[in-house]
């Protein structure tokens, strides 16, 4: 099949390999390499609930309403608020944003915040969350504003009593649109909402109708950094954000790009580990509206003020996820490393690191994982999971059975709240749910590997080819390729333990790679003496191209090595 694609779309054998990998047919190959939001879109209407929502929310345009938009502090919940705010803007109007703190007030609505919203606003609208706040929206209604919720998180088998619940995670929704992010969801509304305001004749005097393509940008940076699969519809909200980020148009994410260093347009990896971090930092370890704030502004000099603050904020966010993941490694590796779950907790630890602590060990051990920052008696969590274990199920069912004070999520990811003193017992109750769904049966990651290369064979051309297969990301990871037998021919040790390498090629230039957290994952010490004594390595990575000083060139992202021979 790899064959096939190749010869009939005259590309290298190796992309056609790497394409069929990925479902891709001769039939499908182009469609595939350019996939079209006109042609993904599906009808809006399709998700349940969404025309109440979207009828509700042209109704508050026509009569002008104050309207509330009620986010959560990560970059999924910002962008959603930003996306409201935007498509709002776009119509002459505003919206009043509201995110909760992460310490004092925790995650999605609560009862104090919706009632003091309602009072001055006859619409709220929860994104990213709602889906199980019964009494928040409870109290909002009594105090008489109607609620739309658009999220992407597990439901229950009822729903608070919104006006409309528009969620394809919902037990009754048949719109298979489960994968996408809340900023998907989000953007669907809007788009549903324009489709009414267009049949009631809003635009019928020749009033401008919102941009919604140009509102992409920001359904691609929260898809990618809510780690929501990179297939279908979401592949094309990717492929086409990428494509507005590049013309600079959003004051925030321009600045975010600058002060990160991104000297060429972003790509997937860009927006998961350059862009989406420092636009968590606030949430994280800061005010936790700067991400909405950055996202929403149209003033050049407030971005750029504001992606200080967060570029500040983020390597204040790294120092403190340092100190809590020695700790939990320490932790999980005392207790069991094999076991189907890991988790750790510690008094103290910033609740606005566990879940990134969680992520690293579960990239470490290869288990779902669990860490927890413990002060006044209780618990408060967030946890990771690897593909093919519901996490976030399992951490509903754990607090329905009363063993967590609340929780929840979504397949890869969960948040929970537990009394410190039934830790034990419900780390103990997830373990065993986990394990039925095969966590921890597998042992260490596979390393698959999509084909091999010499590096004389990794041309500017190739990787280019390679990267029209992309975004890569979730569920569409990006090509990684073996390098058998290679010579290092320098080594560079760089920021926090990273390392630089050249490797030698049998005939062109040297091909220059570089591996993060090398010493973090033992690799650093294999580098420098394979350097030293002349040993050839076998690598293995992925390809991209580096842009750095203006002249565009590949390069090896190594993710792991061992001795030839």
């Amino acid at each position: 099949m790899g064959m096939a694609i190749a010869q009939a779309q005259g590309l290298p054998e190796i992309v056609g390999r790497v394409l069929a990998a990925r479902g891709v047919t001769p039939a499908t190959v182009a469609d595939y390499l350019n996939p079209t939001l006109r042609a993904m879109m599906p009808d809006p209407s399709s998700l349940a609930g969404m025309d109440a929502a979207a009828a509700r929310l042209a109704v508050a345009v026509e009569s002008r309403e104050r309207i509330a938009v009620f986010g959560d502090y990560d970059v999924d919940g910002a962008a959603s608020v930003a996306l409201v705010r935007s498509w709002l803007g776009q119509l002459g109007l505003s919206a009043t944003p509201y995110i909760p703190d992460r310490i004092d007030e925790g995650y999605g609505p609560n009862v104090p915040a919706m009632e003091a919203l309602a009072r001055t606003h006859g619409l709220i609208i929860c994104v990213d969350c709602g889906t199980l706040s019964f009494e928040p929206v409870a109290a909002a209604r009594a105090a008489g504003a109607d609620v739309i919720i658009a999220d992407h998180h597990l439901a229950l088998e009822t729903l608070p009593e919104a006006l409309a619940v528009v969620n394809p995670n919902r037990h009754d929704d048949e719109s298979g649109l489960g994968h996408l992010c809340a900023a998907g969801v989000v953007l669907l509304l809007l788009v549903a909402a324009s489709r009414e305001l267009r049949r009631r004749g809003r635009f019928a005097d020749g009033r401008a109708e919102p941009d919604l393509m140009g509102l992409v940008d920001l359904v691609a940076v929260a898809t990618v950094a809510d780690v929501a699969p990179l297939t279908g519809l979401n592949r094309a909200f990717v492929r086409q954000g990428l494509t507005v980020l590049t013309k600079r148009a959003r004051p925030g994410l321009a600045a975010l790009a600058d002060v990160a260093g991104l000297g060429a347009p972003p790509t997937s990896w860009d927006l998961g580990f350059a862009i989406g971090p420092r636009i968590n930092a606030g949430g994280r370890v800061g005010r936790a509206d700067l991400g909405q704030r950055l996202l929403s502004t149209a003033d050049p000099h407030e971005a750029a003020a504001l992606a200080e603050e967060l570029n500040r904020l983020n390597r204040e966010r790294q120092e403190i996820e340092a100190v809590v993941l020695e700790a939990a490694t320490a932790q999980v590796e005392a207790r069991d490393p094999a076991a189907p779950l890991v988790w750790a907790a510690g008094e103290g630890w910033h609740p606005g690191v566990v879940g990134i602590v969680a992520s690293r060990l579960k990239e470490r051990f290869n288990r779902p994982a669990v860490v927890i920052g413990l002060g006044a008696g209780e618990g408060k969590g967030s946890g990771r999971s690897v593909p093919g274990v519901d996490l976030g199920s399992a951490v509903a069912a754990l607090a329905r059975e009363g063993l967590l004070v609340k929780g929840g999520g979504h397949r890869m990811a969960a948040g929970l709240t537990v009394a410190e003193s039934r830790i034990e017992v419900a780390m103990t109750a997830l373990s065993a749910r986990l394990a039925a769904q095969g966590a921890g049966a597998g042992g260490p990651s596979d390393l698959r590997l999509d084909s091999a290369l010499a590096p004389g064979g990794a041309t500017l051309e190739l990787v280019e080819q390679l990267e029209a297969a992309g975004p890569f990301g979730q569920a569409n990871p990006a090509p990684r390729l073996a390098f058998g037998a290679v010579q290092v021919s320098g080594v560079r040790t760089v920021g926090n333990g990273h390392c630089q390498l050249r490797l030698a090629a049998a005939t062109g230039p040297a091909l220059a790679a570089v591996c993060f957290r090398a010493a973090e994952k033992g690799l650093a010490p294999l580098f420098e003496a394979a350097a030293a004594s002349r040993t050839p390595l076998h690598l293995a990575g992925r390809l991209e191209i580096d842009d750095w000083g203006g002249r565009r060139k590949p390069k090896l992202r190594v993710e792991d090595a061992a001795q030839a021979g």
